[in-house]
């Protein structure tokens, strides 16, 4: 590493009340950074990455000949720097990850998903999802087919998110990927029948309408398999009647939004 490296650190550093107020923002030790600042160690690429970011310059930039990176930042337009997470903030997310992933395996497949439209009332989505393993990490899809005129062409809506298994429920986190407007959370409570068959659970969202007000809803999945014809299941989705008997009786009762008497919360059904 040139020794310019750390020159243009510590003028970086500069536009700043102190280097301890720099390390604190970035999740660094100060005596790690200290090395940094002497030349006596090297960052590691992410930690260099991490340096850039925060200061809004690129690595060969700071790899310059102090006199050149400093007429650089001169002339630069200062900018605030980009909040950066602290270390042990990325360490308990990493932890919280890695404990939920296990026990996903008997429910990766794909699945229909049910529950009581936002955008449209009174009418039941059925939507296609898919769960699988990709690089280490539970993944999921969701993908709408909405036909909103008879004869007319649908729409696919696509959304995509992460999966974690924690104490016995399935949470999913997604986003809308066309407009990346929306997003989605869905907890699912399985039973502890080795089969899987049928899932309940509550989604939160937004109607895709526009509508600002977040809404919940109950939902149900049924499970497809590990393997289906795309093109088949994903003309079987759309929106349907709330009495409409192409849907068996207990999947209408399941996405049903009513609450009974004497209840205080929302709650799935079993």
């Amino acid at each position: 590493m040139p020794d310019d490296f750390g020159d243009n650190l510590r003028l970086l550093c500069s536009y700043y009340k102190s280097t301890a107020e720099v390390c604190r923002r970035l999740g660094i030790n100060r005596p790690q950074f200290n090395r940094y600042l002497n030349g006596s160690n090297k960052p590691s690429d992410s930690t260099m990455r991490r340096l850039c970011d925060f200061f809004g310059v690129e690595v060969h930039e700071m790899l310059l000949p102090h006199g050149q990176f400093q007429r650089l930042v001169q002339v630069r337009p200062q900018q605030q720097a980009r909040p950066v997470a602290p270390a042990a903030e990325i360490e308990h997310l990493a932890h919280l990850n890695s404990v939920g992933q296990s026990g996903l395996e008997k429910y990766l497949g794909y699945y229909f998903e049910y529950y009581l439209s936002m955008a449209y009332p009174g009418s039941i989505l059925r939507t296609l999802v898919c769960l699988e393993r990709r690089d280490g990490n539970v993944c999921y899809q969701r993908t709408e087919r909405i036909k909103s005129k008879r004869g007319g062409k649908p729409f696919h809506g696509v959304y995509k998110g992460l999966v974690q298994f924690l104490s016995d429920r399935i949470f999913l986190l997604d986003y809308e990927t066309l407009t990346n407007f929306e997003m989605t959370q869905t907890i699912l409570y399985p039973s502890f029948q080795n089969r899987v068959d049928r899932i309940t659970g509550l989604r939160l969202g937004v109607s895709g309408s526009g509508e600002r007000v977040p809404c919940c809803t109950r939902v149900l999945y049924e499970y497809l398999g590990t393997q289906v014809d795309r093109q088949r299941v994903l003309s079987l989705c759309g929106l349907y009647a709330a009495d409409d008997p192409e849907l068996d009786e207990d999947i209408r009762a399941s996405v049903r939004n009513d609450i009974g008497a004497g209840d205080w919360h929302f709650r799935a059904r079993f």
